[in-house]
């Protein structure tokens, strides 16, 4: 009998080459529990995208709102509202108590508030200060 052809030869060389069940197994939960991390990241990374885009979808709409705010002469108390684009808008322009205006004086502040609420029920509020002809009142 030659000696690669011996039954300890072949019980050697068995137990030399591949891996064991056991082996296997552990490499197996290890992909599994790298591929479940990958996939929490991605999945996390995807809300954060979409949150992000909405939020941009808000601003852009209070920005845009804000650009057609009235000419200072034209600019009057009260609320005006409105939709672009799915997103609902409203401004209210409210006179604003600042202390220390004197008598006379040529212009009046305003308070405009505009909020914005996307179709989701996310809302964003710009707050700004305009300042008014006094004879406008």
């Amino acid at each position: 009998m030659s000696r690669a052809s011996s039954p300890e030869a072949f019980a050697r060389a068995t137990a030399v080459e591949g891996f064991t069940l056991l082996e296997v197994l552990v490499a197996l939960a290890v992909a599994a529990v790298v591929l479940a991390a990958i996939g929490q990241v991605m999945g996390a990374n995807g809300r954060g995208a979409r949150a992000l885009e909405a939020r941009t979808g808000l601003l852009s709409t209070a920005r845009a709102v804000e650009t057609g705010i009235p000419a200072r002469r034209d600019l009057a108390l009260g609320r005006t509202d409105g939709d672009i684009a799915g997103h609902g808008w409203r401004m209210d322009v409210r006179p604003l108590a600042v202390a220390g205006v004197p008598e006379g004086a040529k212009w009046a502040p305003r308070d405009v508030v505009i909020r914005v609420r996307s179709p989701s029920g996310a809302m964003v509020v710009l707050e700004t200060v305009r300042l008014v002809p006094v004879a406008a009142e």
